[in-house]
């Protein structure tokens, strides 16, 4: 029976001491598992193959909506952990409240801690705890790369054209297209924070990325954070250099990114001087109200990092998480009073402490 199946964590907790005792190897891995997919069984059929008793955890519904909106799950918990369990792969299942599986690890002491090879051992955050009891993580290679978030878009596209929208600009069309679901963002200033501050930048052949950044930016996006670049280029209104030389510079920057797997969804900049006193400059509240219209943000849960004070006071009138990085002007201009909510010694230290922050429950 499937309902034979399901337990609480509780439960299982005991179950699996019987397992070790009887020399049983456990595995444990977890998921959403929001319109189970031929990805979700493949993995799942190959996490069972690693181990005598598979135990596969299933958020409830609102650890979902922590992560992924408020628009999902699609299906509720009751009948997704339900999927789950009939799968023959699977042991058993349970549901649980966190958004990582800390707790879980600590309460099951699984042998075996199986992630999809999507992941890198270097990013999980329960690594640690895992191999502190002895147990060992297990990457899945992904053979099924199918998104649920994929699905649901292209569903969404069918049904409602997603909010799309036809555009014409400098006598080009192009269609826009505004995701579906809020969702969080790192709004990440450029010069100082992730290249080397070069004084009116505009030379690729100048362009030196800052250590552990690209770690840094690719821990973000591992997390969920969609990633923005915000840059104010005063050298563009006084004459130094040309909007040409910029993108000149940011292709630089994007070819090392892109090789790195960072995908940036928009750099969004302002071109004038600080005696034009624009709403663009940071921290002017502009580029970021853009950002969170084109890319339907939800900037409560989103994060600013930056090496100048204006970067900070710009997030913290947004409303966002603030975090001072010590590279570039590390702070020093002060320019605008107030403290950040963390300063990190770079971009891998920021990431580290929002992870951290996520462990606790944090927003």
């Amino acid at each position: 029976m499937i309902q034979d199946k399901i337990k609480t964590r509780e439960v299982l907790a005991e179950l699996c001491e019987d397992f070790r005792a009887q020399g049983k190897t456990v595995g444990f891995t977890s998921g959403a598992f929001d319109l189970l997919h031929a990805g979700h069984t493949d993995y799942l059929e190959k996490a069972g193959q690693l181990c005598d008793v598979l135990i596969v955890g299933v958020n409830t519904d609102a650890s979902v909506k922590m992560y992924k909106g408020p628009d999902r799950p699609v299906v509720p918990e009751d009948q997704r952990i339900r999927t789950v369990a009939a799968l023959e792969s699977v042991s058993y299942a349970f549901l649980f409240d966190e958004r990582r599986n800390q707790k879980n690890i600590e309460i099951l002491k699984p042998d075996l801690y199986i992630k999809a090879g999507d992941y890198s051992s270097g990013t999980l955050t329960s690594k640690e705890v895992v191999e502190k009891y002895g147990g060992e993580v297990k990457l899945i290679p992904v053979e099924q790369p199918i998104s649920t978030t994929d699905i649901i878009d292209k569903v969404t596209r069918m049904n409602e054209n997603s909010g799309s929208q036809y555009v014409e600009q400098e006598k080009a069309v192009h269609l826009e297209q505004k995701p579906a679901k809020p969702g969080p963002a790192v709004f990440f200033d450029r010069d100082g924070t992730i290249n080397e501050e070069v004084l009116y930048l505009h030379e690729p052949e100048q362009f030196k990325l800052l250590p552990h950044a690209i770690e840094g930016m690719k821990q973000f996006q591992d997390m969920g954070y969609r990633i923005i670049i915000i840059t104010n280029q005063p050298g563009i209104g006084i004459g130094y250099y040309t909007k040409n030389d910029f993108f000149a510079v940011n292709r630089t920057l994007l070819s090392h990114l892109s090789k790195a797997g960072i995908l940036v969804d928009k750099i969004y900049f302002c071109p004038h001087s600080k005696s034009v006193k624009c709403d663009c400059r940071k921290p002017g509240q502009a580029l970021i109200e853009r950002a969170r219209e084109e890319l339907n943000l939800d900037l409560s849960r989103s994060i600013m990092i930056g090496d100048r004070t204006g970067d900070m006071e710009a997030g913290r009138r947004a409303g966002m998480t603030t975090i001072l990085v010590r590279t570039g002007f590390g702070g020093e201009d002060s320019e605008y009073p107030g403290d950040p909510d963390y300063r990190a010694k770079d971009l891998s230290d920021a990431a580290r402490w929002v992870l951290e922050k996520e462990r606790r429950g944090q927003k």
